[in-house]
């Protein structure tokens, strides 16, 4: 199956699961709740500007192209670990049937670490943006392939009412005009959603599309996706705009998955 295929499956999943979401808790009564919670004060863009590293460890059990990837990781010893190692940001899966994620991850793990938190997730509706707030994530992702140019608009107006980050992902030239929307992060996604390929040169040439087609002043902050796996890479991205780079299986499919991000961090 095609990840446009997988696209499509996982955000019909997502319909239902907002729905059964909303039929047990209202919409309002999770407004109320998530209102009240405290608001971040974390920014997971400033945090990635400011880093040597940049790096944005994710906690990713499964992935739907390989299955899982770490089924066993432990959620408690694990995010620690990357916090401790170096990691500028955290990226947690909360997709239950195509990652192995639960929201729950980051309720868990928000009084543990002290670095912004990302909820990872295929986001359609305001619904997920309150839950995210109130289960302390910091800043959330939203897909330009999910997502047309008005619904895209309208979440990242909500996330940033509600104090969350947004991260935009983009993975073609196609996708250049929703960077105009003012997300706080591009996040260039370097795996190809028809045939899983992933080249890191992806990165290389929308960073440079981008340059020319936004206003220097309002340039997001570069996060580079998928593919990362040698320290020199990331040195090349850095030297060209890149302050952020999300890497996941590179660490989850090692048996100590803090211990590999601290080596991959003192190796740049």
């Amino acid at each position: 199956m095609k990840m446009k295929d997988i696209l499509s499956d996982i955000v019909a999943d997502k319909r239902i699961e907002v729905a059964d979401a909303r039929g047990r808790m209202p919409y309002e009564e999770l407004e109320r709740l998530a209102l009240a919670a405290p608001r971040s004060t974390r920014s997971m863009s400033r945090a990635l500007a400011a880093s040597d590293s940049g790096i944005i460890s994710e906690f990713k059990r499964k992935s739907p192209s390989k299955g899982w990837i770490h089924e066993d990781a432990q959620l408690l010893q694990v995010v620690p670990a990357y916090a401790a190692a170096g990691a500028s940001a955290l990226s947690i899966l909360t997709d239950m049937k195509y990652f192995g994620g639960e929201l729950e991850f980051i309720r868990k793990v928000r009084p543990m670490v002290d670095i912004p938190i990302l909820r990872k997730d295929f986001i359609i509706d305001e619904y997920q943006l309150l839950e995210a707030r109130l289960a302390g994530a910091d800043a959330v992702l939203l897909i330009a392939a999910c997502l047309d140019m008005d619904r895209c608009s309208q979440l990242l107006g909500k996330a940033h009412e509600l104090g969350l980050e947004v991260l935009l992902d983009i993975h073609s030239t196609e996708e250049l005009k929703y960077a105009a929307l003012g997300a706080d992060m591009v996040g260039i996604n370097n795996r190809n959603l028809g045939t899983f390929h992933t080249d890191v040169r992806n990165s290389f040439d929308l960073a440079q599309a981008l340059s020319e087609a936004v206003p220097a002043q309002n340039a997001p902050v570069l996060v580079s996706e998928s593919g990362i796996s040698a320290p020199e890479t990331v040195r090349s991205l850095r030297d060209a705009g890149f302050r952020g780079f999300l890497m996941g299986e590179n660490f989850m499919k090692r048996e100590d998955p803090g211990k590999a991000l601290r080596e991959f961090v003192e190796a740049l």
